[in-house]
């Protein structure tokens, strides 16, 4: 049994993966096919509302609001009113944009990974069937941190720590089920005790930051661009990073000896009663949003990388992420 699902647990790593790699179209290709002929621009939406579901400051927050300056950098929007609905990785978001958004032509939803694992491990009454995929934007990375002045200087002096004192090994993250919590769950595998993993969700990074800045929990895990303030003023130390290579000067986790790379991923949806000519509107205003200079400041600002998915690549790699986040969810024994 262990063996079997070690293999579907590093099988769905490699999937997704691969899925990222096959789907992902080159910032400069995309920047050239973005830019439609000034004679062939299309009118911009007079007012777009874009969904947040989560509170002010996060990933999805910083992801939301980047687009909408880029969309009305780019023309393609004229004015952009944002709406934050936070809880619960994005559920409670999610169920209320299908409640009040589900047929509205001028409003999209912001979403990734986080909501996938999410709806996963809390299997609510309104999942992710509900909405329709436009386009993945982004791919980031999950930071481990500890306090400046922790006795814990690598992800193997954390992983040591909850093998030997689990219960006393508090992790903050992210919302329960979303990649903070899955990659923390990844951490205790490697430690040999998943069932005791004791994690600690918050809604976001501010508080995560908080937790362990005073000693409420032992590391937190987050994306760079939440901590990289801390980092930069010594009040956080990194000890790995979920990407396969070093990022941003800190070594990754997989170079430590834990053979496990995770990316999060972050992307916007519509209603699933929005006209599919109305979706084609909505698409084309994000392609022209995302070869615009400002989004790619936006990019580099927060250490996202540009991972660009449309149609059925998207819709494939999303049924994939849905199909094994419960696989995974079970595998490391996560808890809400």
């Amino acid at each position: 049994m262990v063996d079997s699902t070690r293999r579907i647990f590093n099988s769905w790593l490699a999937a997704t993966a691969a899925a990222t790699a096959a789907c992902m179209t080159p910032a400069s290709v995309l920047a050239q096919a973005a830019k439609p002929a000034p004679a062939a621009a299309a009118a911009a939406i007079p007012r777009l509302r874009i969904v947040i579901p989560a509170n002010e400051g996060g990933g999805w927050d910083q992801t939301g609001r980047a687009l909408g300056a880029a969309m009305t950098a780019a023309g393609a929007v004229a004015q952009v009113e944002y709406e934050n609905i936070g809880g619960k990785g994005g559920t409670i978001g999610l169920a209320r944009y299908v409640e009040k958004y589900d047929a509205d032509p001028d409003a999209v939803l912001m979403s990734g990974m986080v909501m996938v694992g999410a709806v996963a491990l809390q299997k609510p009454a309104v999942d992710m069937s509900r909405i329709a995929p436009l386009a993945r934007l982004t791919s980031d990375y999950e930071v481990v941190v500890v306090k400046g002045d922790s006795p814990i200087v690598t992800a193997k002096d954390l992983i040591a720590k909850m093998r030997a004192d689990p219960a006393n090994t508090i992790i903050a993250g992210g919302s329960a089920g979303g990649v903070d919590h899955m990659f923390a769950g990844i951490l205790s595998r490697a430690a040999g005790n998943t069932s005791a993993l004791v994690y600690q969700p918050f809604a976001g990074g501010a508080q995560v930051v908080s937790a362990v800045e005073s000693g409420k929990a032992v590391a937190g895990i987050s994306g760079y661009s939440e901590f990289s303030e801390n980092i930069a003023s010594g009040k956080l130390r990194a000890i790995g990073v979920s990407s396969k290579n070093a990022f941003m000067g800190v070594s990754s986790v997989r170079q430590q000896g834990v053979d496990a790379d995770l990316a999060n991923w972050r992307g916007v949806f519509t209603g699933k009663a929005v006209p599919v000519q109305r979706q084609a509107v909505l698409l084309d205003a994000v392609r022209r949003a995302v070869a615009t200079d400002a989004w790619q400041k936006s990019l580099k600002r927060s250490n996202w990388d540009g991972y660009w998915m449309e149609g059925k690549d998207f819709r494939g790699f999303l049924e994939l992420d849905q199909s094994m986040a419960g696989i995974l969810t079970y595998i490391l024994k996560l808890k809400s």
